[in-house]
């Protein structure tokens, strides 16, 4: 059920919707004691009740309060009123990666200050044991205040089994394919390991990357498919078209770089974001 302006969970006074997807609805709202601006997401009343989805809930509340970082969105405060669930986010101002490709493809210099913003904030991630698992553009937002990574809903703690879950569409924001059963994720920048089933680890988030840097260069996909089938398919064999041969202007060093995130073999790939972010900085430096 939508929450209509004016209504208050605990000293948030809800202002306007935001977005929905399938874990719950987020609304902006005022923080009726400090008086500034923040971002509710509510879980909906019809997932409430399934373990799962609750257990998944309250795990993105854990990771992100585990985590302060300028590049990671701020988790304020968590709550539970009349049956509704909810986190309280720091409220982000601009556009989601995914609308600004949207217009096209991204110059050089503004890519790779957004692939390493996301490349830090992946580094401290996995250094306090959190993996995001579904990194795509609709998770990362361009803000007045820089590059911020979201939705941390589907994280888990590297070295932990991941609890099944029916519900593996983005908590915020829905996408063309999702995956359904005990692979969670969004498809199009799901590493092989994870559409097969195999333990996933910091360098699957890597893999993702790699797909998101692709398309802020090229304003296109890594990896398509008419069905999910056929995306699969290409995600496991193919490798995408080189970006130097659609746009010949970014630069050379970059094709190495995803070519690296991109490889099938987890063992092939950048092996920390660390590693990733320093290479990243070093092609800015050299533009």
């Amino acid at each position: 059920m939508a929450l209509t302006p004016g209504l208050r969970l605990g000293p948030y006074e809800i202002l306007a919707p935001i977005g929905a997807g399938g874990m719950g609805e987020v609304y902006m709202a005022r923080d009726t004691r400090l008086d500034r601006t923040v971002a509710v997401k509510v879980l909906s009343s019809h997932v409430a009740s399934n373990p799962d989805l609750r257990q998944r809930f309250e795990r993105e509340a854990r990771a992100v309060s585990s985590l302060n970082h300028p590049n990671i969105c701020t988790l304020h405060d968590i709550g539970h009123q009349d049956g509704m669930d909810y986190l309280v986010m720091e409220h982000l101002e601009g556009e989601t990666l995914a609308r600004r490709i949207e217009r096209g493809p991204l110059p050089a210099d503004e890519m790779l200050r957004c692939a390493y913003d996301v490349a830090d904030a992946l580094d401290r991630a996995h250094r306090s044991g959190l993996m995001h698992r579904d990194l795509k553009p609709g998770n990362i937002m361009i803000s007045k205040s820089g590059t911020k990574l979201l939705d941390f809903g589907l994280a888990k703690s590297i070295g932990t089994a991941a609890a099944p879950s029916n519900l593996t569409a983005s908590p915020t924001l829905t996408s063309p394919l999702t995956a359904e059963g005990s692979i969670v994720g969004t498809f199009q920048y799901m590493a092989p390991e994870q559409l097969e089933g195999k333990e996933a680890d910091a360098r699957s988030d890597l893999f993702a990357l790699g797909a998101v840097i692709y398309e802020m260069a090229t304003g296109e996909r890594a990896f398509t498919g008419k069905t999910q089938a056929s995306l699969i398919a290409s995600i496991l064999k193919d490798q995408p078209r080189p970006i130097l041969e659609s746009r010949p202007l970014n630069p050379p060093a970059l094709e190495r770089v995803v070519k690296q995130c991109l490889a099938k073999d987890p063992d092939e790939r950048w092996q920390s974001a660390g590693d990733l972010k320093r290479e990243l900085a070093w092609i800015a430096s050299h533009g």
